[in-house]
This record gives structure tokens, sequence and C-alpha cells, in this order.
């Protein structure tokens, strides 16, 4: 039977999930501010109206009689999506609860309430404020946006004298104009990326990898996953169990889950960043190649109150990454070279950008201009080359004309 799905965004990022919906028979209606954004064309209706106005996206799905609402693989749209959901009756999480996981001083303060271990943190509204109370802190320090994701306006902070470019970049990052200061969290080994899901208040599957970094782009910004993850799985376990900790209090039931986390040299697991959805880029791409957990079909499922009791725990086979390709320098895009080497790995790309158009130097992961996915015979394989990426792969742009 075809159901009416309002999805929350257009971009890149949802597509796949369109896609999935539209393969199934179902009315797909967009909603996106973005009048150029890809999924529009997919769909058989499309608005253009901000994700993050829950009201006016509220009224939008009142006219519409849609049977499901749902924002894939976006951090800004998943209150909108819990809002419009329990005001309709339609299957979502508690709104309250969602805002607390996609706000970080929320998501601090709930933490530190409940026993988790947290960093020191604090947020500011305002610069002058937020100098005067550094004294709070152990440099270095991490300054963000509370409310964005991708890496937008994170600045790791070394010194006080720099906190007023930092204040203000993340500043402008964020909707609700206010800003996170927390201690650096001096991890041991790697940061741990991936998603989850949730049924019945359970959470059912867990899929981890290695989040790939690169300091020639900027240590803080994820550029590739890397599954599986080489973190202990005594480690993996703990983390699984507190992030159902975490759901259990904040009474979430059902729906998919992306989580980043670490260990420091003393054991603490800290909860780096979480997100009520699907990871972005192409997290759930590897995740099936891995697995052959198909998440964005229980996704989708899922917001429209369909039975997903027979996902089930699965563990990894192979080896296999995405990466977000990207170049270090403005200029005009030209192409990409890619090595023999390299080329044998590569199982999918999609490249975004054309020869002729403006690109900028990847600070975030926003500012990508195509994933490729990848599969290697080895661990070892696989950290060679995703790690030591610039060997293999190269981005090659012009000199914009004066």
């Amino acid at each position: 039977m075809q159901k009416r799905i309002l999805f929350l965004g257009a971009s890149d990022d949802q597509v796949p999930a369109i896609e999935y919906a539209k393969e199934q028979g179902h009315y797909v209606i967009t909603c996106d501010y973005l009048p150029e954004n890809p999924g529009h064309i997919l769909a058989d209706e499309s608005y253009y109206v901000s994700t993050v106005d829950k009201e006016a996206v509220l009224e939008l799905a009142k006219t519409l009689a849609i049977d499901a609402v749902l924002a894939f693989g976006s951090d800004s749209g998943a209150p909108t999506q819990a809002y419009v959901g329990n005001k309709l009756g339609l299957p979502s999480n508690p709104y309250e609860s969602v805002v607390t996981l996609t706000r970080k001083d929320l998501l601090r303060t709930f933490m530190k309430e409940h026993g988790f271990y947290t960093p020191v943190s604090k947020s500011f509204t305002d610069y002058d404020t937020a100098y005067r109370d550094m004294a709070l802190f152990k440099l270095p320090v991490l300054v963000k946006p509370v409310d964005s994701s991708g890496s937008n306006g994170i600045t790791k902070l070394e010194t006080v004298d720099a906190l007023k470019n930092a204040f203000d970049a993340a500043l402008s990052f964020s909707r609700a104009k206010k800003v996170l200061i927390e201690e650096f969290f001096d991890y041991e080994g790697h940061i741990v990326d991936g998603d989850g899901f949730i049924v019945d208040g359970k959470v059912v599957f867990h899929c981890c990898g290695d989040s790939q970094r690169s300091e020639l782009v900027n240590p803080l910004v994820f550029v590739g996953i890397n599954i599986p993850s080489v973190m202990p799985k005594t480690r993996i376990h703990h983390a699984t169990s507190e992030i159902q900790r975490l759901l259990t209090l904040l009474n979430i039931k059902h729906g998919p889950f992306n989580a980043e986390f670490a260990f420091d040299k003393e054991g603490n697991f800290l909860l780096l960043d979480f997100g009520p959805r699907n990871g972005g880029g192409s997290v759930p791409k590897v995740i099936r190649n891995a697995t052959g957990v198909y998440l964005t079909k229980y996704t989708v499922d899922a917001a429209l109150g369909s039975d997903c009791s027979d996902l089930k725990m699965k563990e990894t086979e192979g080896f296999y990454a995405d990466y977000l390709v990207h170049t270090l320098e403005d200029g005009v895009f030209d192409h990409i070279w890619y090595s023999e080497e390299i080329k044998k790995n590569i199982i999918a790309q999609s490249i975004t950008a054309k020869p002729g158009e403006k690109v900028i130097r990847m600070n975030r992961t926003g500012d990508r201009i195509g994933i490729i996915l990848l599969k290697f015979s080895s661990l070892d394989e696989m950290q060679e080359k995703t790690y030591n990426m610039e060997k293999y792969l190269r981005v090659h742009v012009k000199k914009e004309a004066n």
C-alpha cells in the first residue's frame, strides 16, 4: 500500500532513503529550503521550507495528510521530525529527548546529571563572559556551536589569546547563538564512529568503525570511516551499553542513531557526539557492505511504523571504508588523479564537483567534493591506504583568474 512520506531534507545525504522509498512505491514529498538539492528531482512533490522551522513544517504536514515524517542523516531536521511526529501521532521519539541529543550543551548537562563521564564544560552566549570564565578550564579546550554538525565552527584552542576568533566562528554556525567550551578529551587510540538501531527501546544493532581524520585538513574533521574498528571488543561492548543506558533514560524507543566515542588511558568512556539519525555521507552504505544490514531500509520502515523486529546484531566481514574526496587548496576544480594502487579498491564513487566549478579547501565535512567507497583485502592494507590517501589520490585545481 502506498504511503505518503515527508522527507526533511533533499541533499545528497537524503537521496539514498528517498530512492528506497520510491522503490517501495511510496509517495515522496521533500521539504528543503534549497531548490537545487537533488532529492527534489526524485520527489513526487517538493516544498522549499526550512527543516528547522518546526511550526512551518507542522502546518505543511497537516495539509499533506502524511503517513510518516523522516529526517534521514540530518541533525538539524531530527527535532522537527520528532515535533511533527508527536503532534500528528506518527511514529516518533519524544521531542524533548531528541532536542537533548542534538544540543551539545543539553546533552553534556544530562550526561553529568546521570553519572556519565563528562569533561569540564560550560555554554555561553557572549564572548566577554566566556573570556572571564576561561579560568574554569584546563587548556586545551574545544570551542564549538551547541547545535551544529559536520565539524562546523569547531576549534581546538591552545591559548586564551585565540579565544575571540574561535568563539566568533562557533557562534556563526549556531542557530541558538550559543557556544560550548569543554576541556579536550585526551583519547587513546582511535575515535570510533558508527551507526546503530533501536527497536522497542533496545539497541539491536551497532556497527563501529574507526573515524579517519587528516592532519593535512584539520584533525577535528571527519574524512571517512574504516570498518571494522580496531578498538578492543570489550570497549565497544561497554560503549554500546552506555549508549543503551542513555537512550533508556531519554525514553528513545525506535530508529537509527550515530555515535562517536573514545576512551582515555584510564579507561574512561566519553560519548563525543551523538545524533538520533543515520550517519552522514556514506556511513550506512559502508555498514551495508561490511555487514549486509540495510539500515536505510529499516530507517524508512521505522518511520512508517513497520515491524523491524527482524533486525539483529551482525559481525562485519571484510574491510571497507569511505573517503570524503576534498581539495587542500582553493581554486577551480580540474580533475582527480587516482593511482593504480587505489583504483582496484574503489567499488563506488560519487563526485559532485564538475570541472570548472569553484572549490574550497576542506575545513568541514560539507566542503567535500565527493565520496568514494572502498574495499580492501586486509586490515593492514586498509589502514595504510586510508591514512595516507594523499599518496593514492589527488584533487587537481587551477588558480582562479584575477
